[in-house]
């Protein structure tokens, strides 16, 4: 080219407008580049061999395998209604002792607590003399009848005479049926043995869970003196999400253990299911020990293991899936130091895999397992 008939200022501004044009151009052509960059490696990093050195990364192959889904659940203790004994006295009285404490236990039988009244004494008084009078209505009952068979006596003699037997015979079935109620056999009674106290026995075998008295207190029939727990009517109320809820059933069972000892886990049996929904998104199943363990007490918190169902499947170890914003990945291994990020579903899982549904597409393809969180967040960074 040749500028000898182009003016010096003219050449000038020609030189600036090339130069410039190359400038835009080649500023446009970087932009491009790196939008698309972007776009095409939103879900792909590259590590450096030290960086892959650090993280330990390894790989893995989706695998056949049987895989049972294991469902934790958590929940308190707690007793059943049914289970739960408020003990009160027949007869108003006094306290004259308590033989246990709060969180003692108890066998059935066990004399809990003795209440003193005059009104005890009476009751046995009134049991004596009705029976005696009893014996008397009968032999006069008798004799009324011999006379009446021959005459020697009218009818309404006689039936007076029984009326009265049978009367005081009702009366002695009261007294001895009221006796019997609060703790006083009837027929080993005699004027020797009358007394002014009577025992509160347990009624099963348990715990004190409340002593609702004092030494000296007078109380009514209607007081309450002490509140027992029959452990065999422990209950487990578990918590089960609802996604899980479906795969709960009646008469599963489950293991349970408390946080205290969860090295140690007991059986049990999911005996209900609970068909609400709460507020916070979960249903309750109710399960019962299969055998009383003392370790588990009213009020414990308490943790439980299902296995819900198996079947024969594909999956990934579970430190090759990472979750974020509520989805599932794993990361390919693309060779050269690059990995792809992949979305997956996911089935049941146990303690050591988790089910890929739809694995197919991962076939004969190297999945990272140990380090597969490190690329996640070395993603997310490089999104930011």
């Amino acid at each position: 080219m040749h500028f000898k008939n182009i003016p010096l200022y003219s050449l000038a501004l020609i030189l600036t407008l090339s130069s410039c044009s190359g400038k835009k151009e080649e500023e446009e052509k970087t932009v491009y580049e790196n939008t698309k960059f972007t776009k095409n490696n939103e879900n792909t990093v590259h590590l450096t061999e030290k960086q892959i050195q650090s993280v330990g990364l390894t790989t893995t192959t989706v695998q056949d395998r049987n895989m049972e889904k294991l469902m934790k659940l958590n929940g308190k203790a707690e007793i059943a209604p049914s289970h739960i004994s408020l003990v009160s006295s027949i007869m108003g009285g006094h306290i004259k002792s308590i033989n246990v404490i709060n969180g003692s236990h108890f066998s059935k039988g066990q004399v809990l607590a003795v209440v003193e009244d005059p009104q005890f004494i009476q009751l046995q008084q009134d049991y004596l003399v009705t029976k005696a009078q009893l014996e008397a209505a009968r032999l006069n009952f008798n004799r009324q009848k011999d006379l009446n068979t021959s005459k020697a006596s009218s009818d309404k003699t006689m039936q007076t005479a029984q009326a009265e037997y049978s009367t005081l015979n009702a009366t002695l079935k009261g007294l001895e049926e009221k006796l019997r109620i609060i703790g006083i056999n009837a027929k080993g009674l005699s004027t020797g043995n009358i007394r002014s106290k009577i025992n509160i026995y347990a009624p099963f075998t348990g715990f004190v869970s409340k002593i609702l008295v004092s030494n000296g207190q007078y109380i009514n029939p209607a007081d309450t003196l002490f509140e027992l727990i029959n452990p065999s009517g422990l209950l487990l109320e578990l918590k089960v999400f609802e996604n899980d809820v479906n795969d709960v059933k009646v008469g599963q069972e489950i293991l349970v253990y408390n946080n205290q000892n969860p090295g140690v886990k007991s059986n049990a049996r999911i005996i209900s299911v609970v068909p609400s929904i709460e507020n916070g998104g979960s249903a309750t199943a109710v399960a019962r020990l299969s055998s009383v363990n003392t370790e588990f007490v009213k009020g414990m918190y308490v943790n439980a293991e299902v296995n819900i169902s198996s079947r024969y499947t594909m999956g990934l170890p579970n430190e090759a899936v990472v979750s974020f914003e509520n989805k599932n990945y794993v990361f390919e291994d693309l060779g050269k130091s690059g990995y792809k990020m992949i979305p997956v579903a996911v089935g049941i899982s146990d303690d050591q895999f988790t089910e890929i549904l739809k694995a197919d597409v991962l076939k004969d393809k190297k999945i990272v397992q140990k380090g597969a969180y490190s690329l996640l967040m070395m993603l997310k960074n490089k999104a930011e």
